[in-house]
Parts: C-alpha cells; sequence; structure tokens
C-alpha cells in the first residue's frame, strides 16, 4: 500500500514538473515558442519577439572546437595544456611574493610556511630524472627562442621534437643543451622563420661544431621533414631590421627569382644569397644602406656580400635581356 502511495506521488510530481517545464518555455504574451540568442545573450519568443529574459550567462566554453574529439580534448577551467613546459602546464604554482589575496606582507611564520611548501612543491614537480632533464631542456628552449625573436608555435614544436628525442632514448653521449639547441633550430626551419647556425650559435651554451652534429642526428634518427633553407624566408627579418622599404623587399624577392632560374644559388649560403638580395635591392631603389649595416644584420662577412650581390645582378640583367 505504501509502495503504491510513493509511487502515485512520485508520478504526480513529475507531471507538475513537465508542466512547469512546458509553461516556462512558452510565451507569457502569445504563449509563442522561446528560442535561445546566445549572440545577444537573450531568450525571444519566435513568434512576437518579446525578450523574456536577457543578460544571460554563457556557461560554454570560451574556445571553439570543431569536431566532437577536439571538444573532449579540451576543458571548461584552467588553461589549455602546453608542451613547453615539464608537466603540460599542469602544476600548481607558488607566488615569491609573500604577500595574502589582499596584498597584505604575510608574517615570519607563514613565510617561513611558504617557502618549506615551494621546496617541496619543486621537489614533487620534477620526481625523477626524466622531469628534470625536460625542465632543463625546455626552459633553454624558452631562453634561446626568446633571445632570437621566435614566435609561440616555434617553441610549441622545439618541445616536441625534444620529448621525441627523449622518448626514443637519444641522448645519451650528447649534451641536453645540444640536443635542445637543435631542436629550436630544426624547429625553426620547419615553421618558415628559420635562424642562421651563427644566430642560433649566439645564444646557445654548444659551439657551432656540436650543433650541427646533434641536429644532423636528431633530422635522421626522427626522420624529420625539412626542406632546404630558402634565401626569401630571411629577406623579411633583414629587410625589418634595416627599415628598408616594401619595394626594396620586392626588388630582393625578384633578384633571387632570377637566381634560383639561372642556378646560381645552387651550393650557396642562403643567407648570403639574402643579404646580398637586400643589399643590390637597396642600391636599386636609392636607397642609403651600406654593405656593412647589412652585414652586421646578417651576420656575414662583408666579403661575401659583395661577391653574391654581384652575381646576384648580373642573374637579372641575363634574364632581362
Amino acid at each position: 500500500m505504501t509502495d503504491t502511495k510513493i509511487q502515485t506521488y512520485s508520478g504526480e510530481t513529475q507531471r507538475e514538473k513537465q508542466t512547469q517545464t512546458s509553461e516556462e518555455e512558452r510565451c507569457p504574451e502569445c504563449g509563442g515558442r522561446l528560442v535561445s540568442d546566445s549572440e545577444h545573450a537573450e531568450t525571444v519568443c519566435d513568434q512576437c519577439g518579446l525578450v523574456v529574459e536577457e543578460d544571460a550567462i554563457d556557461r560554454g566554453p570560451e574556445w571553439r572546437a570543431f569536431d566532437s574529439a577536439e571538444k573532449d580534448q579540451k576543458s571548461r577551467v584552467g588553461a589549455p595544456t602546453t608542451k613547453m613546459m615539464h608537466d603540460h602546464g599542469l602544476s600548481t604554482n607558488i607566488g615569491w611574493q609573500d604577500k595574502d589575496a589582499y596584498g597584505r606582507a604575510l608574517s615570519s611564520r607563514q613565510r617561513q610556511k611558504m617557502q618549506r611548501l615551494r621546496t617541496w612543491n619543486e621537489r614533487f614537480r620534477t620526481r625523477d630524472s626524466k622531469e628534470r632533464n625536460l625542465k632543463q631542456a625546455l626552459g633553454e628552449i624558452d631562453r634561446m627562442a626568446s633571445a632570437l625573436g621566435l614566435p609561440e608555435n616555434v617553441r610549441e614544436t622545439a618541445s616536441v621534437i625534444y620529448r621525441r628525442a627523449l622518448d626514443e632514448d637519444l641522448l645519451p653521449g650528447r649534451s641536453i643543451e645540444g640536443v635542445a639547441t637543435a631542436a629550436l633550430y630544426a624547429a625553426a626551419r620547419q615553421a618558415g622563420t628559420p635562424r642562421s647556425l651563427d644566430e642560433i650559435s649566439a645564444v646557445s651554451r654548444v659551439d657551432r661544431m656540436e650543433l650541427t652534429r646533434t641536429y644532423r642526428y636528431i633530422v635522421r634518427q626522427l626522420n624529420l621533414e625539412i626542406k632546404p633553407a630558402d634565401p626569401e624566408s630571411y629577406v623579411p627579418r633583414f629587410i625589418s631590421d634595416l627599415d628598408l622599404s616594401d619595394e626594396t623587399e620586392r626588388r630582393a624577392r625578384d633578384l633571387l627569382g632570377s637566381a634560383r632560374e639561372k642556378g646560381v644559388h645552387s651550393g650557396k649560403s642562403p643567407v648570403g644569397l639574402a643579404a646580398a638580395s637586400v643589399y643590390a635591392a637597396a642600391l636599386l631603389t636609392n636607397e642609403k644602406v651600406t654593405q656593412n649595416d647589412v652585414s652586421e644584420v646578417a651576420n656575414i662577412s662583408e666579403v661575401t656580400i659583395r661577391n653574391r650581390y654581384k652575381e646576384l645582378l648580373e642573374a637579372s640583367d641575363t634574364m632581362t635581356a
């Protein structure tokens, strides 16, 4: 008897809820159907246009997802994960300011407690040798990328390359700094924002010979697809650093195109060709720039610029004739 009453009461309650829900979904003026306008954060009637509710809270994610798999990978809360940190950015960071949430200084006892917490937090973040290795290497990649002005996508790619090298046990016999530098050099070339070996060596803690040897080894073992460096990819940076015009950049690209068709670029340094094309283009557009200026920006000798720019002008004249 009791069970029957409970079932009857629950059934009546469910019907009341359904009736209440259906009434809430109807327009109070005309009884039309209510629809949500997410763009304006409003609930309106599709019949008479009455705004029933406004300033609604958007409880969806802050980013877009283009398929179900991508939507499942992203979370509502917290920052997105990143390969640029050894723990993917999921750990807790304890501030060093020794202040509370209101900006007030902590007492001496609380400061001692926070220092102990920082110490243990650091120990837990790098529990094993692999975590310590990653932390050192990814910090090195971030430091060099900042010094070279490389974008975030290059840093992310370099971090992935280093992680692959570590997972495939390619580090024994090689320094962490050497593999990290080689990964950054490869990532910059893959992204189309290359830096010369001299530029990479200037900010690295390894010499050029170790860098080139490690780079060839990493590329071969990981089967990285890296195209030969294109001289044109260096031109925009040189033009920007020298504060030259768009016309000069266009002429520099034309000179490199003529040299490619004539085969002049074969066997020559792409950095030298790019620097020479910029200098030759500046001469053709009557912009004031010296060989020394271009040499300092491109980090190559003036002799190389003199030799290459004459070859580029001759190739251009041949194509014109």
